[in-house]
């Protein structure tokens, strides 16, 4: 069981699953609340039941999957189709999540929640809060360019999350990612040394 967790959070488009590469190769953890989301609502997920019988088969892709396409387009149009959805899948998210923390052998464990500072819930779970950082234009060209939406689209998601001021008004760390690689993982090793020594004084304290 790990004894540390670090919450790691940040804007979409900000570089968060680069960051996290880079904290497993060091040698941490990786509980990531998006790939379980993803398992989750697979053709044959454990959300797949409740979340046809909300919102229809339409939601389905031609695997059995949902299409989240399609749901995103209809949570844009009716902002409670996002409530509901969440109310399904955060609950087994949070779950399921929690358990892969306790189970996790490494040292620590970076906790990557897209959605941290929105949530509130797994701030309680954290030694600390992680945010990567990059400017607002840097993160819409990315993800148009990653995802293939236009600049209003990337806009509306980012409008939906929580400020890039108010994340980083939670953050004990900040990953700045406006740079080459080099000076990212610089950042990221330093971190990484950081969170070992802070992992063997909680230890120490018996905490």
């Amino acid at each position: 069981m790990s004894q540390y967790v670090v919450g790691l959070t940040g804007g979409i488009g900000s570089g968060k699953s680069t960051v996290a590469d880079m904290f497993v190769e060091l040698g941490a953890g990786l509980v990531d609340t998006d790939a379980i989301a993803r398992e989750l609502t697979l053709a044959g997920g454990a959300a797949m039941p409740a979340l046809t019988a909300e919102f229809g088969r339409d939601i389905l892709a031609a695997d059995g999957a949902m299409d989240r396409a399609a749901m995103r387009q209809m949570a844009f149009a009716d902002p409670s189709v996002r409530t509901r959805l969440e109310g399904i899948l955060h609950p087994l998210i949070r779950q399921e999540s929690a358990d892969r923390c306790h189970a996790a052998a490494e040292p620590y464990v970076i906790l990557a929640v897209p959605l941290l500072v929105e949530s509130g819930s797994y701030r309680e779970r954290c030694d600390r809060i992680l945010v990567v950082d990059c400017p607002e234009n840097q993160q819409i060209e990315r993800v148009m360019a990653r995802n293939g939406l236009s600049a209003e689209e990337v806009r509306a998601i980012m409008t939906a999350q929580a400020t890039r001021q108010q994340r980083l008004a939670v953050a004990d760390d900040v990953v700045l990612n406006d740079a080459d690689r080099t000076k990212i993982y610089g950042q990221v090793k330093a971190l990484h040394s950081n969170y070992l020594t802070l992992l063997a004084v909680k230890l120490k304290a018996g905490c």
